[in-house]
């Protein structure tokens, strides 16, 4: 997870590098219920799954829903991608907290563009630990007024290593079960309500192979998968803007851990962390878009490196996060300006302020976590009237890690996380 997000870091970089003035390019955010059928013998035979997603399809890389890469190399009728992409491992709830099974791929994609309207993909991809599988996917496009539909057509071969791990669960069931190949047909939508408001979803079916269904602890050939939530988009009814009146940003913090929870930080009463553990953060923002609704809001694609300095109760940890933040500037009596920030956060290892709490919840800590950032900032040369600061702007945010209150498999099912308080100084490009 760390590998993607350093190599989208990278990229955003040479493009800010190649491109001074940004043109506003295809992107999104949205927020879903993922519901699935459950493949295995249990009492359960559904779960559900609140899960963010972000959008993007930039020069160098791309950003869609679950899934993200970068552009390797690309020609007039294909194009080969790194990418990592989420895939959900589907069993009780009451199991994922411990188990955390959900997990990123990583692999290769070779596309080849038939028309406007298909593409064929070649995937080769492994798990974190080396198993490996291959997709052929064959992918469609059609639009109708409002409508938008993605069918998508998948062959999977599975590796016997892999067809063992997650369909004999061979860990637990010490069961080894040969390769296979099985199938999924999905389709994907999204309907334009208004501006920029989009309802998306998608419908998919899973045919398992023979090894994989015909083992002890699997009891269901078919597997169902449905996603439905809203989602920002740009407006489908304007043209995208050669030149954004935003630039790209640079953001320096420091802050302070604190054991109190966001409300409480929001209404004033901020506890003080006994250790006092501290981190040191690193933030780039790549602009999107310099309106939403058409209201003068701001939204930025960000990355970014927060160094968790060591303490009496922890070592020094490296955390990486990529999200999207939006800024609303208000001009009274000077400039300063509201953000908030919603994306994904992956750690070395978990910090003590978040492990205690996760004990004492009795809850397994997860490294990969949903990301917010609340901060408020004030413009240094409007203040002091110098027209040399007139890009450099003094804030305060709250970093925050959690996993949206037990509703997400990809972050362990986990109620809690952890804050810090950050003062900053951010440069506009």
């Amino acid at each position: 997870m760390r590998l993607i997000i350093s190599f989208i870091i990278f990229l955003l970089s040479m493009n800010a590098i190649a491109k001074p003035d940004h043109e506003e390019k295809p992107w999104g955010l949205g927020l879903l219920v993922r519901s699935a059928s459950i493949p295995f013998e249990a009492e359960d035979d559904k779960v559900n799954s609140v899960v963010p997603m972000m959008f993007y399809e930039g020069d160098n890389f791309f950003l869609r829903g679950i899934e993200g890469g970068g552009h390797l190399l690309t020609r007039v009728d294909w194009e080969l991608n790194a990418i990592g992409r989420l895939r959900f491992v589907d069993i009780p709830n009451e199991y994922q907290n411990e188990t955390q099974a959900d997990t990123f791929d990583f692999g290769f994609q070779w596309r080849k563009n038939t028309s406007d309207s298909h593409h064929f993909d070649v995937e080769i991809m492994s798990d974190l630990n080396g198993k490996p599988y291959t997709n052929f996917i064959s992918s469609w496009y059609f639009q109708q007024d409002s409508w938008e539909f993605r069918p998508k057509l998948t062959v999977r071969y599975k590796s016997a290593e892999f067809n063992s791990y997650y369909y004999a669960l061979n860990e637990l069931t010490d069961e080894r079960i040969g390769a296979g190949l099985d199938v999924n047909a999905t389709v994907e939508s999204r309907y334009h309500v208004i501006s920029n408001l989009y309802f998306i979803g998608s419908l998919g079916v899973t045919g398992l192979d023979n090894n994989a269904y015909q083992s002890s602890i699997v009891d269901k050939r078919w597997q169902s998968e449905a996603y439905l939530g809203v989602a920002f988009f740009n407006d489908k009814t304007k043209r995208k803007k050669k030149t954004l009146s935003n630039g790209s940003y640079l953001r320096v913090a420091h802050g302070w851990a604190t054991p109190s929870n966001i409300g409480d930080i929001l209404a004033g009463d901020t506890e003080k962390d006994e250790f006092n553990n501290q981190l040191t953060s690193l933030f780039y923002g790549e602009p999107l878009t310099d309106e939403l609704f058409s209201l003068p809001i701001e939204l930025y694609l960000i990355t970014g490196f927060a160094w968790h300095w060591k303490s009496d109760v922890q070592d020094s940890e490296q955390e990486y996060q990529l999200g999207i933040k939006a800024f609303y500037t208000i001009h009274w009596p000077v400039r300063w300006r509201l953000g908030i920030a919603e994306g994904i956060s992956y750690i070395s290892d978990v910090t003590y302020i978040e492990r205690t709490e996760m004990e004492e919840k009795g809850y397994s800590p997860s490294k990969l976590m949903n990301a917010i950032d609340f901060s408020v900032d004030i413009n240094l040369g409007d203040i002091f009237n110098v027209n040399a600061l007139k890009a450099t702007w003094l804030g305060y945010s709250i970093h925050h890690r959690s996993s949206i209150f037990e509703s997400a498999s990809q972050f362990g099912r986990i109620k809690g996380g952890s804050n810090y308080n950050t003062v900053y100084l951010q440069f506009d490009f």
